[in-house]
């Protein structure tokens, strides 16, 4: 009994030493193998497409078109790795209401099948002293028209100078905040607040940016609709 434990004893010794060698060789070893077939990839990333529905804010007034922020954008997210699954389509027309908007959309969607759509106007309704329950009544049938055609809506927040009044401001303002909140969609902040502060980045008129703030102004954009909106967010 002595004898034939101390052989189990031995045999077994000796497999582990084996097995000990094989793995030092890389032959026996799934640590091995998992260790060598992880490389890095990029994640596979469904295309996404951002109609920006306008107005001379977007597009690019008194500048080139590549000058303008839209543009500037769409180059951030090719240069970049995570997002260059995301294109960016510029629908914006100087001058443009939620009137002309509205009447625009159901072409361009039909046209380059956004699977987003960010609704940049507002703007000029409250320069022409618009209603502001045309105003929403507007917005809201933009959203709606968006949301059919199973794109995502994504609302830009706008201001008006404040020479319209406390209370015409006070009302425009809560406009786009009380329709983002009806339809559960995200309100982007104004990209203008602090730029427009700043006489040196605003054009003669004192509404337009410059072409020196459209970077700013793409940057903005990327940090407060791309990133919280367009792509993963890191595990916790």
């Amino acid at each position: 009994m002595l004898k034939n434990g101390f052989m189990v004893r031995f045999y077994q010794a000796l497999s582990i030493c084996i097995v000990l060698i094989f793995t030092s060789f890389g032959v026996y070893s799934d640590q091995s193998t998992t260790t060598t077939t992880t490389v890095e990839k990029p994640e596979s990333s469904t295309p996404l497409k951002i109609l920006v529905l306008g107005d001379s804010l977007s597009a690019a007034y008194g500048l080139t078109q590549g000058e303008g922020w839209v543009s500037l954008l769409q180059d951030m997210l090719q240069n970049t790795k995570d997002t260059q699954h995301i294109s960016v389509v510029n629908g914006s027309i100087s001058g443009e209401t939620t009137d002309g908007g509205l009447s625009r959309l159901p072409r361009l969607l039909e046209l380059h099948k956004p699977t987003h759509v960010l609704i940049e106007l507002g703007g000029n309704d409250g320069l022409q002293g618009h209603n502001i329950k045309k105003l929403k009544n507007n917005l809201a049938q933009i959203v709606q028209v968006t949301q059919t055609s199973g794109a995502q809506a994504l609302l830009q927040q706008m201001q008006i100078p404040t020479n319209y009044g406390r209370r015409y401001n006070t009302m425009f303002i809560n406009a786009f905040a009380q329709t983002a909140e009806a339809f559960s969609i995200p309100l982007i902040p104004f990209f203008l607040e602090e730029i427009a502060l700043q006489p040196e980045l605003m054009q003669n008129d004192g509404i337009h940016p410059t072409a020196e703030a459209q970077p700013m102004i793409a940057e903005f954009m990327y940090e407060n609709l791309v990133i919280p909106y367009l792509t993963k967010k890191p595990a916790s």
